[in-house]
């Protein structure tokens, strides 16, 4: 498993500000809460997940099953 920064650079570019922006909290939440930091829980567990493959939510991390 793997967990690397979006390949598009632009994406990642416009994430990291809008984390800037909000103290760390996802920028695509309207809620302020520790599950809404980033890494957010929904990806942390999602991470957890053998079977899953793909993008957070924000698009800023994508977890790969490849070694």
């Amino acid at each position: 498993m793997k967990i690397k920064l979006n390949e598009n650079e632009e994406i990642v570019k416009i994430v990291k500000d809008g984390l800037a922006k909000t103290g760390g909290y996802c920028p695509c939440r309207r809620e302020r809460t520790e599950d809404n930091k980033c890494i957010c829980k929904e990806f942390r567990e999602q991470i957890k997940d053998d079977s899953f493959e793909g993008y957070c939510h924000c698009m800023l991390y994508y977890k790969s099953n490849e070694d």
